[in-house]
């Protein structure tokens, strides 16, 4: 549009002149711009650039604010300064930009970022709280938080290093503490906590900067009326937790018809109590409440101590209940026995036989010896002239060795407790007299003489042991090699008995009363000319005969035979048996010998008789055992007394026979002799 028509109203000017001016404005609006608002950490160097400004050739920027941290820079809006968020959060700027002799201006609105830079602050570094030892689980303590300019989230933890159950906190993010277990104050009094903040989360590392801070919390437990009066001396015992104190009592001594005068001595002290609170420590009083009938005693109601008003004519022992209570609070009570015994007064004191003893020990535990009699055992005895007809003994009196616990006295015998070198040793025995607390003192020296540890073995004792275990070994096997030899050679001897007793059951069954005639026709010409059976020095045979036996009274021969031939069976089962069916087999084959010298033929087997034999007389009939070939010529010239005899009490075959065996080694008149009837 041409304006400078001159034909062009007034009207016409005046708008195309606002349409200049538009123009012109756009275009400055245009040219400059920028990003609002902006955000800019803190802590920055200075000359960082906080935003950059939109312009066009030729037109300038300016900061219409005084006095801010920021500066123009070309086209960029920078700092000037270090920005800290902890004191300005928030910056606006007024920007005017000027074109060709039009300006414009706009703003610029900075938000200051935060940067994790401050640590976290307790207001104090020291709380210091109380709490009752009653108080429930989960009641609070009291909240204890930090601050931190950064932000107002914060997360904690509590620690104790001595009681670190005892208290926790609410939450990670609540620093409220509260009661975690009972309290008792008389176990702890005072606990410490450590309570820390941090301004990161605990279940992760932090990406960035972290910082803590740490405060002490002293909790002071307070003690509770909760507890009665203990009486002192006591003993403590819990259960369930909860704690009581037991007193034995006590006891005290009177002379009959005798008033005590002050304070009645008591053991194992005086009577007193203390409150079971020991934090509070309540005034207690005293009461006697049963056993004071009599009104012999009286107690101080504040101190507990007790006191005669009398004497009393009465042996006998006096049981006096004592109460203790709370001043203010009568509720916490307590009782224990006085025992008081009524004693005849003593005219006597202990006295030791001797003033001095001496003593010899030998080894730990053993009893020491008289010094002066080495072969009597050291008695310390201390007699009573008040108890003279009993002897002087006094069963009250009790012995002890003053300042040393190495020795003990027993029965009024002293033995050695523990090692000591060999020396001489100079003590003091005491003995007291516990009804009235008499006492009498001797010396005692005691010459240590230890011959080596009480239970130990010396070389020469580990040696003379062996050597007896090694005689008592050998006496052992020769024993029972003795036992083996005598009982191998008896089984031989009854094989040989049963054999016997077979060829006379055979003998039997010919029922030959008479006269029994015998002719071994194996030997008919054997060169042996002096055997009974054999050939005679004419050729002829050799008859051998008896007088017809005397019967046996009421026994037949059949029946005694075969009851003879059962025994020996039941003696010798396995033998007995063999022989028995080797009999019946081949009852032809047997060749019984009758002869006067012995045969050592392999094989051969025979009885043989003496030189003069009496048949009607009592003979002794020698068995000649299997092994007995093997013995050595010497044992063959042996006499005949060595060999083991069978006797026959009876000559007549039917009737059986009486044997006995001898063992000729020994003459002894004690020897075991085995009667058998065949």
């Amino acid at each position: 549009m041409d304006c400078i028509d001159p034909h062009l109203s007034v009207g016409k000017f005046f708008i195309c002149l606002l349409l200049v001016l538009f123009q012109a404005s756009n275009a400055t609006s245009q040219s400059c711009s920028f990003e609002s608002p902006v955000q800019f950490q803190e802590n920055n160097s200075v000359g960082d650039v906080v935003t950059t400004i939109s312009v066009t050739p030729g037109e300038t920027i300016a900061i219409t604010n005084a006095n801010v941290p920021f500066g123009i820079n070309g086209n960029q809006l920078i700092a000037t300064e270090v920005l800290d968020r902890e004191e300005t959060q928030t910056y606006a700027l007024g920007i005017r930009c000027t074109l060709e002799g039009g300006s414009i201006s706009k703003t610029i609105v900075v938000i200051v970022q935060d940067v994790n830079d401050n640590k976290p602050i307790f207001e104090k570094d020291l709380y210091q709280e109380k709490v009752e030892e009653l108080s429930k689980i989960d009641s609070s303590v009291g909240e204890f938080p930090a601050t931190d300019l950064d932000g107002p989230v914060l997360y904690y933890t509590l620690t104790s290093e001595s009681e670190p159950d005892a208290f926790k906190l609410r939450s990670q993010s609540t620093p409220e503490i509260l009661v975690n277990r009972p309290l008792d104050y008389d176990k702890v009094k005072e606990v410490q906590l450590i309570l820390r903040a941090q301004d990161t989360p605990l279940t992760s590392p932090p990406e960035g900067p972290s910082f803590t801070a740490t405060t002490t919390i002293m909790i002071s437990i307070t003690d509770t009326d909760n507890r009665p009066p203990w009486f002192e001396p006591c003993t403590r015992h819990t259960i369930n937790e909860v704690v009581i104190c037991q007193n034995p009592g006590y006891t005290g001594r009177i002379n009959l018809n005798e008033q005590e005068t002050g304070v009645l001595p008591l053991k194992p002290g005086p009577l007193y109590a203390v409150d079971g609170d020991f934090g509070i420590k309540e005034e207690i009083t005293y009461y006697i409440i049963a056993g004071n009938e009599d009104s012999l005693f009286q107690i101080n109601p504040n101190s507990g101590n007790i006191t005669m008003l009398r004497p009393t004519d009465v042996v006998k022992e006096i049981a006096l209940t004592v109460l203790a209570a709370q001043t203010k609070n009568t509720h916490q009570l307590a009782t224990t026995t006085v025992t008081i015994s009524v004693r005849v007064t003593s005219l006597h004191a202990p006295e030791f036989q001797k003033t001095q003893y001496e003593a010899l020990i030998t080894s730990v535990g053993s009893m020491a010896m008289d010094l002066t009699n080495k072969d009597q055992p050291l008695q310390i005895i201390a007699t009573d002239e008040d108890y003279i007809g009993a002897g002087g003994i006094n069963p009250n009196i009790t012995y002890s060795i003053e300042g040393s616990s190495d020795f003990a006295i027993i029965g009024g015998y002293l033995f050695l407790t523990k090692d000591l070198p060999q020396s001489s040793v100079s003590l003091q025995v005491v003995a007291t007299d516990t009804s009235n607390d008499e006492t009498a003192t001797a010396a005692l020296r005691v010459e240590l003489t230890l011959v080596g540890p009480s239970g130990e073995f010396g070389i020469v004792d580990m040696a003379a042991l062996g050597a007896t275990l090694g005689v008592l070994l050998f006496l052992c096997v020769l024993v029972i090699g003795l036992l083996v030899y005598r009982m191998r050679k008896g089984n031989a001897a009854w094989k040989k008995i049963q054999e016997a007793s077979m060829f006379r059951s055979s003998l039997g069954q010919a029922n030959q009363k008479e006269g029994i005639q015998y002719t071994n026709e194996a030997f008919q010409n054997d060169d042996d000319r002096s055997s009974t059976g054999s050939g005679g020095p004419e050729g002829r045979s050799v008859l051998t005969s008896w007088d017809p036996p005397k019967p046996v009274e009421n026994i037949h021969s059949e029946e005694v035979n075969q009851s003879s031939s059962e025994r020996l069976r039941t003696q010798f089962p396995d033998n007995a048996s063999d022989s028995g069916s080797d009999r019946a087999d081949n009852e032809k084959e047997v060749k019984p010998i009758l002869t006067k010298e012995r045969r050592v033929e392999e094989g051969y087997k025979s009885v043989w008789f003496k030189e003069d034999i009496d048949p009607n007389a009592k003979e002794e009939v020698v068995i000649i055992p299997e092994n007995q070939d093997e013995h050595s010529d010497e044992e063959d010239e042996k006499p005949l007394s060595d060999s083991r005899k069978v006797l026959f009490a009876e000559t007549d075959l039917d009737s059986g026979l009486g044997v006995k065996f001898d063992d000729p080694a020994d003459d002894s008149e004690n020897d075991d002799k085995l009667n058998i009837d065949l």
